[in-house]
């Protein structure tokens, strides 16, 4: 039987339409929830939403464009009725050593993490006060937590948006908002050209994985964030969840 944890819930869901963000899509709606799919990716947005019907609506958008944020709302709201959920999952950056990344590379990594992540966060705030019990669920990256080499806008980006979250996370509980980190380790087309790019550091990642494998993005990722959605973690915030086989243990 499937799990209906997310019934009657609307979601937003940044990067939804393939990858880990897709995963997610799919989870939630399996489970009960309604979803915006925010994506640049016209072709798979159109086609997730064709394979999830009247649960999905996808909106076409550049999560780096602060209206974006606002018309997800407004959609939601006139589509579902509510939000109940926000999941900020895009992100966009360049791997380079540090010495070598412009300004505008510094500037995509934030762009669509920090920045995309805090305007979506502050777009959905008023409509997540009236739901009672609301749950932000944010990405942070192992990158940021292990300063990983070539990685430097992006660990950086990721690293704010955790301490974001924590700050949130205090603000917001008197809403009854939640929010927490997921940091995922997942074999998705990036990751896979990632590895082709630079084998010896994608060897030394798989190498250190205590479960022995990247991540599969619907059976070990999607379900860690439809955890924190759903009224099964109402009493969990301001954590980072760490879904990467064990790789990083926080204290």
């Amino acid at each position: 039987m499937t799990s209906r944890t997310l019934q009657g819930k609307s979601a937003i869901v940044t990067g939804g339409a393939s990858g880990i963000g897709g995963a997610i899509t799919r989870l939630f709606v399996a489970r009960g929830a309604r979803v915006v799919v925010v994506d640049l990716q016209e072709e798979a947005g159109q086609a997730i939403e064709k394979e999830l019907g009247d649960a999905v609506v996808f909106l076409p958008g550049d999560v780096s464009d602060r209206t974006v944020a606002d018309t997800a709302v407004a959609t939601a709201v006139d589509r579902f009725g509510s939000l109940d959920v926000l999941v900020n999952n895009a992100s966009v950056s360049r791997q380079k050593p540090f010495e070598e990344q412009t300004d505008d590379d510094w500037n995509l990594a934030m762009d669509t993490g920090l920045y995309a992540t805090r305007n979506f966060m502050l777009a959905a705030l008023p409509e997540l006060k009236k739901t009672g019990n609301a749950s932000i669920v944010n990405f942070g990256s192992g990158a940021g937590l292990n300063g990983q080499p070539n990685q430097a806008s992006y660990a950086a980006a990721k690293e704010a948006i955790r301490g974001l979250s924590r700050v949130a996370a205090n603000e917001w509980a008197t809403f009854n908002i939640r929010v927490n980190v997921v940091c995922p380790m997942a074999l998705t087309a990036g990751v896979a050209a990632w590895a082709d790019a630079r084998p010896e550091q994608y060897a030394q990642s798989a190498a250190s994985v205590p479960l022995g494998r990247f991540g599969d993005p619907d059976r070990d990722v999607a379900p860690i964030v439809g955890f924190l959605a759903s009224d099964d973690a109402q009493y969990m915030t301001g954590q980072t969840v760490m879904a990467d086989g064990g790789s990083v243990k926080l204290r």
